[in-house]
């Protein structure tokens, strides 16, 4: 699997909750390159590098995946679901991003293998920590699977 540990995709439809999760990443400073999607179809297509994203050099596999459960279209349960049926895309952590806090939605999360769900803090100095203290974990502290492991 040729992907990029210190590359972001973040897969979120309300552009303020967008932005907010890519300042603190930028605040962070631990990714290289933070690619944001709106649904669960755009996510897919980057994964897969199909349509729009079909050039894997422009888009390349992001080392860690920030998924909102409620999206457009394919929600993040189904996004999630086919992204860790796929032998290369399970490897990759997937980190449930949501408003969410339905027990439902994360044991959803978690029987179709979620690392990790984190609900969105209302304050923005909350959320901001939320995401710092994230990014830090998943990009720092954790240790990836190793290419062709």
């Amino acid at each position: 699997m040729d992907y990029q540990t210190s590359n972001i995709l973040l897969v979120e439809d309300e552009e303020a909750h967008a932005e907010l999760t890519k300042r603190a990443i930028r605040k962070s400073g631990n990714a290289n390159r933070l690619d944001v999607v709106t649904s669960g179809e755009e996510a897919l297509d980057y994964l897969f590098n199909r349509e729009n994203y079909a050039d894997k050099s422009k888009y390349p596999m992001p080392g860690l995946i920030l998924l909102d459960i409620k999206l457009p279209g394919i929600d993040g349960i189904e996004v999630l679901k086919t992204i860790k049926e796929d032998q290369v895309l399970r490897k990759i952590p997937v980190i449930m991003l949501t408003s969410s806090e339905r027990d439902v939605d994360i044991a959803r999360s978690y029987t179709h293998y979620a690392n990790s769900y984190l609900t969105k803090p209302v304050g923005l100095k909350e959320f901001e920590e939320r995401i710092k203290q994230m990014d830090f974990y998943w990009m720092i502290i954790n240790e990836p699977p190793r290419c062709g492991k």
